[in-house]
């Protein structure tokens, strides 16, 4: 043994400085195993050499780093972070889809068609701008370049600009109330088109809801309210999108602009129509010419908002967050703007509320951790 040895330990002993990184590292193990005092005597340049001539790390850190507490904890901290901005990126959306009739029932001094053809014009321009700011071109000619896409956002742009006529006309004519209840019936008509068009199956829950929900529009509709054609034209058109904009193979981003870009020249036409004829309220009014010029923000922020919270938050929470727009709007009707509050409305949203909890506690139940967000709920 110590024939085949000696030769290795006469060659460790040159000058280690004409070894290089690689032969310390081998001169040392052979030491090392040899027994002689070259491996304990350098413990610092055996650890300081690694493969590839890397540094390796001091004993104890690659311990540390393969703790499965500390890596665990890690995991914890950065998977709360994105939850935690989804939250607020979330009720900053619905917070202002809630209090958006604030600012629509400013507008009262302009036709809630104008307000519809000034909102869609708006939007265009704003949403060119944070399409070019995002370098998203490509995505939105992949979109219109796309025959079955382009079909379906032409079905949705008429569908989303009859909702926004129905509810600013009903926040001008002091409906706010039958807005939100509009918007309550929408996730259970949801469910309902699902069932009929899809041909999918209800959970006992989903059912229970529903049935809730269509005794409390019966209840409604026997008190002989004026205004249950709105809350059933807001859910019906909106449901209908969402179901369009669920099979249409395009973001929500790009989605909304082509619909407003195909929307444009009617809106167009019409504002000509409308100053032919001296009854165009943009530049007549610079209060309310200002106001018009903020639409397009009225509708794209929340939407990027809601777009920032899908993208971090589980679909169930996402779920949950919805209703908060048409609370706010229930609060807004009753005690801000004093619409009337009948035994038929109590009774109705009592049941409709009663109907999501049930439905909201079934999704929370069944809902995967992560999902394809629907549309947003955006009036």
């Amino acid at each position: 043994m110590a024939a085949h040895v000696q030769p290795d330990l006469a060659a460790d002993r040159r000058p280690r400085h004409s070894l290089g990184a690689a032969g310390c590292a081998a001169a040392d193990r052979r030491a090392e195993l040899a027994g002689h005092p070259l491996g304990a005597a350098r413990p610092v340049l055996r650890r300081a050499v690694a493969r590839n001539g890397r540094p390796q790390p001091e004993p104890g850190r690659a311990d540390r780093r393969a703790d499965p507490a500390l890596a665990g904890r890690r995991t914890l901290l950065s998977a709360e972070d994105p939850a935690r901005k989804g939250v607020l990126f979330g009720l900053a959306a619905y917070l202002s889809w809630g209090f958006l009739p604030i600012y629509f029932k400013h507008l009262h001094g302009a036709l809630p068609t104008e307000v519809v053809a000034q909102r869609v014009l708006w939007s265009v321009l704003l949403l060119a701008a944070l399409i070019a700011v995002s370098h998203r071109w490509q995505h939105l000619r992949a979109a219109i370049a796309s025959r079955r896409a382009l079909g379906i956002l032409a079905v949705s742009a008429l569908l989303i600009g009859a909702n926004w006529l129905i509810y600013i006309w009903a926040i001008s004519a002091d409906h706010v109330l039958e807005t939100s209840l509009g918007y309550f019936l929408n996730p259970l008509v949801n469910v309902v088109m699902g069932v009929v068009l899809l041909k999918e199956r209800l959970t006992r829950a989903q059912g229970l809801a529903v049935a809730l929900a269509g005794t409390g529009v019966a209840v409604l509709a026997l008190g002989a309210s004026s205004g249950l054609w709105i809350s059933l034209a807001l859910a019906g058109t909106f449901a209908t999108y969402g179901l369009l904009r669920k099979i249409a193979p395009v973001e929500s981003l790009e989605g909304l602009a082509i619909e407003t870009i195909l929307l444009a020249p009617l809106a167009a036409l019409y504002l000509a129509w409308l100053a032919s004829r001296g009854e165009l309220a943009f530049g007549a009014d610079p209060h309310l010419t200002w106001l018009l010029t903020l639409s397009g923000v009225m509708t794209a922020t929340p939407l990027l908002l809601f777009a920032a919270a899908a993208r971090r938050l589980r679909y169930s929470t996402l779920g949950l967050l919805q209703y908060i727009a048409p609370t706010i709007q229930f609060l807004l009707a009753v005690l801000a703007y004093g619409e009337p509050l009948t035994t038929a409305h109590i009774v109705c949203f009592a049941l409709i509320w009663t109907g999501l909890a049930v439905f909201a506690a079934d999704g929370l139940r069944r809902a995967p951790a992560r999902a394809r967000p629907e549309p947003a709920t955006c009036p």
